[in-house]
């Protein structure tokens, strides 16, 4: 086989476990994405347990950079401790070395198994979970075997004239390939899709312990740098957390290389093999940051925040907040235009409300008088757009409209009205909720808070069905956000008779939050209700809906 054919199978076989991470990464999202941040937000509070969280969510998402995002963005808007944040992702990184560790067992017997039940979830249901689910048993399939088709790409290898000299170089320059390993991490943005791929490349003999050591810890400050350009265009608070992570994993990687290059120590006991040196080492390294991130975090933090400060502007926060109409005058006498410019402003009240909706539960946990008031500030916000829109496109409605453009108006406008409805359930009815708990220093049975919070992650999730409804117009999207809230109503059912039948037993917890339990999950089914409607119109378009009820199809 020639060298550029061995190179292609070798890409392909990279390209499979690039997109297989991503698969498995997107199922957990999308299935418990929401679930895993509210429980995330609370666990973080605590330093110690910041770390163990960290880990877990990594191994649920396979990604490093992608807890590093969530816990960033946490921290920037004052949900967490920058300190905690910082750890959490430390954990996270330790997480993503243990899925390094669990994928380098044999596990090809579950390649059949995984592909063949998730193919079946994902093509014999309509339920969104089991949709997911079916995706993650897919992605993990092709992940185990994209690690197969990797080895034997990279057989042919061993027979190269060049391999030779280019690793005898690079063993001879830790440096160059010190380097080399945290660009390709970048290049995949993924840390653990590179270090399994020197990981396989050793398997096979063609990578040494000692060169692949240094490319394990190449890779770690690859692993750093791909959140930080990620989160490049955030808010300046946001970019801190990542930043801290680099430099954190930024400098234990340089200690770690010159100790390295200047002890030479004895690797045998990592492992028996090289791929085991490889991955014991990647934990070990992961292992040791933690220890020194705990004392050292918050003197790391506190210097990527300053950092941050250096090229940002003065008024970055005002900018942050400033806002721009789409509702162009000028563009009224073309309705087109003029219905694109108040679906642009629709979707800004949207992202409002989901923000909203995200927060609410947080206030829930743990009380705080500043957000509330932030809180019930964006529901002015929502008020303010609300206004401006119903008469921007009470103007275009004066203009001559195709039916189809009438019919778009119509819709928006209804759009408009549910979405300033959600805004004072939540704000009107939410808040003085979580005013009630707050003065009375009531507590949620843990039975109970797993259902407030699974319900609002469902509702979470349906809005996010809902406003991309509102853009594509999509049927099938539509379809789902009604059989959705047919199957939250079922699941109201079964979280009053679980409430019910704890009222009965007499649990103190539940006698005393009864009310604010009851009515918290009425005003998130309201609002649930509220959001499918806005998949009405596009039902209704298809031949989709009849009366109250979807159609057969």
């Amino acid at each position: 086989m020639s060298g550029s054919l061995v190179l292609l199978h070798l890409a392909g076989a990279v390209a499979l476990l690039l997109f297989a991470t991503r698969q498995v990464r997107t199922g957990v999202e999308r299935a418990y994405g929401d679930v895993l941040r509210l429980k995330l937000r609370s666990i973080l509070k605590n330093p110690l347990l910041a770390v163990g969280a960290g880990a877990a969510l990594a191994i649920c998402l396979q990604s490093a950079t992608a807890v590093a995002l969530i816990v960033g963005s946490f921290a920037g808007s004052g949900i967490v401790g920058g300190t905690a944040g910082l750890l959490a992702v430390l954990g996270a990184d330790v997480g993503s070395s243990l899925v390094v560790k669990l994928l380098s067992f044999d596990l090809e017997v579950l390649t059949p198994i995984c592909l063949v039940a998730g193919t079946v979830l994902f093509m014999a249901t309509s339920r969104r979970d089991l949709l997911q689910l079916g995706r993650i048993l897919i992605g993990i399939g092709l992940l185990i075997l994209s690690l197969r088709l990797i080895g034997e790409a990279s057989e042919p290898l061993r027979e190269s004239s060049i391999l030779p000299v280019v690793v005898n170089y690079l063993s001879g320059d830790p440096v160059t390939a010190f380097l080399i390993a945290a660009i390709m991490t970048w290049l995949f943005h993924s840390s653990v899709a590179a270090i399994l791929l020197v990981v396989a490349l050793a398997a096979r003999g063609l990578v040494p312990a000692e060169l692949g050591v240094v490319l394990v810890l190449g890779a770690n400050i690859g692993g750093g740098i791909i959140a930080v350009v990620l989160s490049r265009a955030a808010p300046r608070k946001a970019r801190t957390v990542p930043l801290g992570n680099l430099i954190m994993r930024g400098a234990g990687a340089l200690l770690a290389l010159t100790a390295f290059i200047l002890v030479d120590p004895p690797l045998d006991l990592l492992g028996a093999t090289v791929p085991e040196q490889l991955v014991n080492a990647h934990i070990a390294f992961n292992l040791a940051l933690v220890a020194l991130g705990m004392p050292l975090a918050g003197l790391v933090y506190r210097l990527a925040e300053r950092l941050t400060e250096i090229n940002a502007p003065a008024s970055e926060d005002d900018l942050a907040t400033a806002e721009i109409s789409a509702l162009s005058e000028a563009a009224l006498d073309s309705p087109a235009q003029a219905l694109a410019n108040a679906t642009r402003e629709v979707v800004r009240v949207c992202e409002t409300v989901e923000v909203m909706l995200a927060n609410i539960m947080e206030l829930y946990a743990q009380a705080d008088a500043d957000k509330i008031k932030a809180l019930a500030a964006l529901d002015d916000r929502v008020d303010r757009k609300h206004a401006a829109i119903k008469l921007y496109l009470a103007k275009v409605t004066s203009r001559s409209l195709t039916e189809q453009e009438a019919l778009r108006c119509q819709e928006l406008i209804g759009a408009c009205v549910k979405l300033e409805q959600v805004g004072d359930i939540i704000v009107r009815n939410m808040l003085v909720h979580v005013a009630k708990k707050m003065e009375r220093g009531l507590e949620f049975t843990p039975e109970g808070w797993r259902e407030l919070t699974g319900f609002h992650a469902s509702v979470l999730a349906n809005a996010s069905l809902a406003f991309n409804v509102l853009v594509s117009r999509d049927p099938a999207t539509a379809r789902q956000l009604v059989e959705e809230k047919d199957r939250l109503r079922d699941v109201e059912k079964i979280a009053s008779r679980s409430h019910f039948a704890r009222l009965r037993e007499g649990t103190v917890k539940s006698l005393e939050t009864s009310t604010i339990h009851l009515d918290t999950i009425r005003d998130l089914k309201q609002i649930n209700s509220l959001l499918a409607s806005i998949a009405y119109p596009v039902l209704e378009e298809h031949g989709l809906l009849k009366g109250s009820r979807l159609a057969a199809g």
